[in-house]
């Protein structure tokens, strides 16, 4: 299956929390999207890897993304080495997507700077000839997307461009309380994250408004670009 774009996290809702209603939106215009989670999130402070795979299949479904899958990393201790480059350019082999969407180039938790960088540099080496990776017994083909784009996360990385997703933030915030286990409940019991808590939860929206709010739209999603993005002419910009 090849696919227009493949949008890889390190946890399961990292793709959602970063990127969703892009991806519900290029959905909608007839796209091809995939989720690759590096981990399954097992260090995670409330649930279980079991109950996570569960919230993101159910997210998956939320979105409508052609496939999703998980590479099993260790959570928290993955690091940036042939083993796990390898590992992820077979996924990109496999998809061919023209675009990688991947982790913030920097951010509070340690994995989302490392699943940055290692699927970076998985995006390069995957197009060389010379490095051999086979699938269920096939040979795979090089590939190399055209464009890395990093989601923005924690921390308020000024984006190279901004996306308009006025109309996608219901199917954003839907996707994200598929992780029903991980965010804000008054009526848990279990120890408190800094993601559990309501000015969280919200922040989702009203971060995401207020970079709307500098395009002049309802809503807008924030990414970095490896490369200068180009316009075809003044006109597409709005």
């Amino acid at each position: 299956m090849k696919l227009d774009i493949l949008a890889f996290g390190a946890h399961p809702d990292d793709v959602e929390l970063g990127c969703a209603a892009t991806i519900a939106k290029e959905i909608s215009l007839g796209k091809k999207v995939g989720i690759v989670d590096l981990t399954r999130g097992e260090l995670g402070t409330r649930g279980s890897a079991e109950l996570r795979d569960k919230e993101a299949a159910k997210a998956a479904e939320i979105l409508g993304v052609s496939v999703r899958e998980n590479l099993g990393f260790a959570d928290g201790f993955f690091v940036n080495d042939k083993e796990h480059q390898l590992e992820i350019i077979k996924m990109i082999r496999k998809y061919q997507p023209e675009i990688v969407l991947c982790n913030a180039i920097d951010d509070r938790h340690i994995d989302h700077p490392k699943g940055s960088n290692v699927v970076s540099n998985a995006c390069f080496l995957s197009g060389l000839m010379k490095i051999e990776t086979e699938l269920d017994g096939i040979q795979q083909e090089k590939w190399r997307p055209k464009q890395v784009y990093h989601y923005i996360q924690w921390k308020n990385i000024e984006p190279d461009f901004v996306v308009d997703v006025t109309g996608f933030m219901d199917k954003k915030i839907a996707s994200v309380f598929a992780y029903s286990s991980q965010f804000f409940d008054p009526k848990s019991n279990e120890p408190e994250t800094p993601i559990t808590s309501k000015n969280f939860t919200d922040s989702i929206e009203y971060r995401a408004r207020d970079l709307g709010r500098l395009i002049n739209v309802d809503f807008a999603e924030g990414f970095t670009s490896e490369r200068y993005v180009a316009v075809e002419n003044l006109s597409k910009l709005i």
